[in-house]
């Protein structure tokens, strides 16, 4: 059963994500065999006030 993480920061619609998802789960589905029914998506939306690049703090 392959499993996909998706980290990404909050803010995405429900469509957004949903669509996401999607297209995730056909690119599994078309590079592994894996059937649509056998793939998880798991996504970890991450608050920006918890995230710094390069030494900057972007809260």
């Amino acid at each position: 059963m392959p499993i996909v993480h998706v980290e990404m920061l909050e803010g995405r619609s429900k469509d957004q994500k949903e669509n996401l998802i999607k297209d995730m789960v056909k690119a599994v589905e078309t590079h592994t065999g894996a059937p649509k029914e056998a793939v998880t998506v798991i996504i970890d939306e991450i608050k920006k006030e918890n995230i710094a690049t390069k030494g900057n703090y972007h809260g």
